[in-house]
């Protein structure tokens, strides 16, 4: 019995370890998938209308409310993306990250009362489908190899 428990407690932390990673990376993806369609949505806010005619407008919008609020919220997406991909594989974020299109494309429905054609939602389905697509295939690490 004396040989066979550390071989149980390597596995028990392991298995602590894989759980800890797998909602580590649910919430970055949550924060992701949410903070980037958010953030687009309060910069369109604070942008609609408003005239940019030199360098100081620019400055102006970015202190706006709606438009400082898209920006930390695109850095808060930005970063999770980065502590994301530092340990998740590009070919499993970028499918499930895709998500965000289409609830961007909802929001401007919703929110901003935008007409989104049916052509404009064959194409956000159509690159949520391309990207799944391509995250189910096996990721070429191996340099040279392209095949």
């Amino acid at each position: 019995m004396g040989h066979d428990e550390p071989g149980i407690l390597l596995d028990s932390a392991l298995s602590e370890s894989t759980e800890r990673l797998r909602w580590k990376t649910r919430f970055f993806l949550a924060l992701v998938i949410v903070s980037q369609p958010l953030g687009n949505l309060s910069l369109t806010l604070g942008m609609k209308h408003r005239a940019l005619d030199s360098p100081l407008d620019y400055l102006g919008a970015i202190f706006s409310p709606h438009v400082a609020l898209g920006i930390v919220l695109l850095i808060v997406w930005l970063l999770s993306r980065m502590a994301l991909l530092s340990w998740a594989d590009l070919s499993y974020v970028l499918p499930i990250t895709s998500v965000g299109y289409i609830i961007t494309t909802i929001i401007a429905r919703l929110v901003l009362n935008e007409q989104i054609s049916v052509t404009r939602w064959s194409g956000t389905l159509l690159i949520v489908t391309g990207t799944a697509l391509v995250g189910m295939t096996n990721a070429n690490t191996r340099v040279g190899d392209e095949s």
